[in-house]
Formats: structure tokens, C-alpha cells, sequence
């Protein structure tokens, strides 16, 4: 492969469709062998962006550079790219080898040259024996795979994933997950992901950054954005959250419907503060008895997950609501409580995480 990383940097990215902003002077820096994931809902600008380094579409300003050389206004075939589809767009009429040769074939290469990668990559993507196969005989993990040896065999400096495994059903996508960061990291190719899967970002990203309405909210490891959300927005796009508004009282702590809250953070009295809560994080029953919220409630809702249970617990006084998680106690199929179970409700005051929403920005 390459033989060093390539850095991909985007700066002050800005495209319209006609009134629409798509992406809103977006600036990223995708580290040399990095794989970063560009997450979000339907319309947050992010299928944009990744078409834009492409070379599909044009920014209306800004730049796009690969291991430091410009390419903002160079067609897709000339930038060092590879790209695979959600789709796959492999050739239903060509063998997989042929599938696999045609950036190859396009470059120039010898049909020796062709070969000889053709049978590199298709070791290396567990696909050895199908050679001769067309696209149609094999499963959709395995096109995935023909896709990705097609995209990887031209040597590219950045590679582009576009839902790429949007077609496949749960345990295939989590297992190509698996396959696509352990090659990912041992090819050490810089990597640009767009999706719209939370826990594919998760389990497959150096960083994620989360976009809404064409910016990037907040860029981070994982394990960062998820424990230390900046906006309400991230903290119930990326996982869910219980999410406490209130306004901040002369003693600290923020008055809410579901109560009097202290905060893991000093804010100045009367500001407006959301408190982000993860249901991971709320203790429930004996043990929210020695926690300073001093909430109790009733199981309106109880479902078993596998690994553990999942809960809504409409706390004592308010309309309010909280979803708390356990780890499965009792036996399988079953929760340890049930409709109508009367329960403490807390959380260590250092897992509360202070978030910005359009009213408490200040």
C-alpha cells in the first residue's frame, strides 16, 4: 500500500444547493492512517462533504488537500482516491477478478501487474477460489469485500466509505465492521467514513465527528463524545440521554419539574443549564438511597435486552420521565423489575454532563 499515510484536510468547506447551506464553512483534519467518521442525521451535510472530497461535487469555497497537495479543483481520477459505495456499484457482467482489475486496467498496469494484485487483494479480503465468479452468485458480504479489494488494489491515499454497509442485515454489518477496521489499521490508509449508524461510528472510528445543519457539532474519540457530549443534540444522537432543563438556584443546584438537581459543574444562578444523564449511569433502587438526588418513582416500562434491561421510570411529582439500563440479574428473558415496582432513582454527581441547548447557551 501507500508507503506513508496520507493527511486529508478540508478548510472552511462551504456548498449550496440552491438556498440551502449543505455545508456551512466546515473545517476537519483526518490524522495520516486515521479513520474518522462523519455521523449525523438525513440532510446534516455529511454525504455532501465525503462527494465533495470525491470529487463529485465542487465547494463554492474552501479547499481540500491530500498529503498537502490541492486537489479541491481536480476531477475524482485524479486525486488518489478509493471509494466504496453503499450500493457497491460492482460490474454485473465482469468476474470478480475483473471487477477487482479495472482501476488497474484504467492505470495502465501490466496484465501481469494486474494479476498479481488482483490475487493480493483477494487474499487479503478472504475471497481466494472466486475469481471467476460473478457479482450476482455471491452473497453481500462478499460483494462488500469485491468492492473494497476494487477500491484498495489502486494504492490509494484516502479511502472513502459511503454507508458502506448499509445493505447488509445486523450480525453480517457487525461482522464487516470487524474486517474493515482490522484491515484498516494494518493497511495504516487514511480512512473518511460517512454514516448514519451510531454504533458503527463507534466501533470503527479514531474520532467521530458528529454534523448537524452542514457543521460539525463536536469532534473526539468515541469514548469522549459519548461520555462528554458538549450539546444536547450529540448526547441523544449518539446513544440516548436523559436530558434535565432547568434554571440554576442561589444554592448550585438546578431546579427542575423532577426536582431540586446538584450539578457536576459551579454555574451562576439564574442561568438556564440542561443536565445530560446517560441510562447507563442512573442507580436504581437500595443503592440511589445514598445519592443526592433524592428521586423515586414506578416502573411504567420494563424490556429485557439480552446483556441487560432497559427501564422508564416516571419520577414522584412530575411529568418527568428517566430511561435507566442494569445489566441483566435475572433469568433469561425476564427483568428483576416489573410494571408498577416502586424504585429510588439517582446518579453519582460526576456522571451528570453539562450540555448547550439554543436556550442555555450562556
Amino acid at each position: 500500500m501507500t508507503d506513508a499515510p496520507s493527511r486529508l484536510t478540508l478548510t472552511a468547506i462551504r456548498k449550496k444547493f440552491g438556498a440551502l447551506m449543505a455545508v456551512d464553512n466546515l473545517d476537519l483534519s483526518v490524522e495520516p492512517g486515521a479513520l474518522v467518521s462523519l455521523l449525523g442525521p438525513s440532510g446534516c451535510g455529511k454525504t455532501t462533504t465525503l462527494r465533495m472530497v470525491a470529487g463529485f461535487e465542487t465547494p463554492d469555497s474552501g479547499s481540500i488537500t491530500v498529503g498537502g497537495d490541492d486537489v479541491t479543483r481536480l476531477p475524482p481520477n485524479k486525486r488518489g482516491l478509493g471509494m466504496v459505495f453503499q450500493s457497491y456499484s460492482l460490474f454485473p457482467h465482469r468476474t470478480v477478478a475483473e471487477n477487482v482489475a479495472f482501476g488497474l486496467r484504467m492505470l495502465g498496469a501490466s496484465k501481469q501487474e494486474q494479476s498479481d494484485e488482483v490475487r493480493r487483494m483477494l487474499d487479503m479480503v478472504h475471497l481466494t477460489g472466486r475469481e471467476d465468479m460473478y457479482p450476482s452468485q455471491l452473497s453481500g458480504g462478499q460483494q462488500q469485500r469485491v468492492a473494497l479489494a476494487r477500491a484498495l488494489v489502486v494504492n490509494p491515499r484516502v479511502l472513502l466509505l459511503d454507508e458502506p454497509l448499509g445493505a447488509l442485515d445486523k450480525a453480517l454489518r457487525e461482522s464487516m465492521q470487524f474486517e474493515i477496521r482490522e484491515m484498516q489499521q494494518r493497511l495504516e490508509i487514511t480512512t473518511l467514513l460517512v454514516t448514519h449508524d451510531q454504533e458503527e461510528a463507534m466501533s470503527m472510528s479514531d474520532q467521530i465527528a458528529v454534523m448537524q445543519g452542514g457543521r460539525i457539532l463536536q469532534l473526539g474519540a468515541p469514548n469522549d463524545i459519548y461520555d462528554r457530549p458538549e450539546t444536547a443534540f450529540v448526547a441523544t444522537f449518539l446513544g440516548t440521554s436523559n436530558l434535565f432543563e432547568g434554571e440554576v438556584s442561589a444554592d448550585g443546584s438546578l431546579a427542575t419539574p423532577a426536582g431540586a438537581l446538584p450539578l457536576p459543574a459551579q454555574k451562576a444562578p439564574g442561568a438556564r443549564a440542561t443536565l445530560s444523564v446517560r441510562p447507563e449511569r442512573i442507580v436504581l433502587g437500595e443503592a440511589a438511597g445514598a445519592l443526592p438526588q433524592g428521586l423515586s418513582g414506578r416502573i411504567v416500562a420494563a424490556s429485557f435486552r439480552g446483556s441487560y434491561a432497559a427501564y422508564r421510570i416516571a419520577l414522584d411529582g412530575s411529568a418527568t420521565e428517566v430511561t435507566a439500563y442494569r445489566q441483566a440479574d435475572a433469568s433469561l428473558g425476564q427483568t428483576s423489575l416489573v410494571l408498577g415496582d416502586r424504585v429510588a432513582v439517582g446518579w453519582p454527581v460526576e456522571h451528570g454532563v453539562l450540555v448547550t441547548t439554543p436556550d442555555s447557551r450562556n
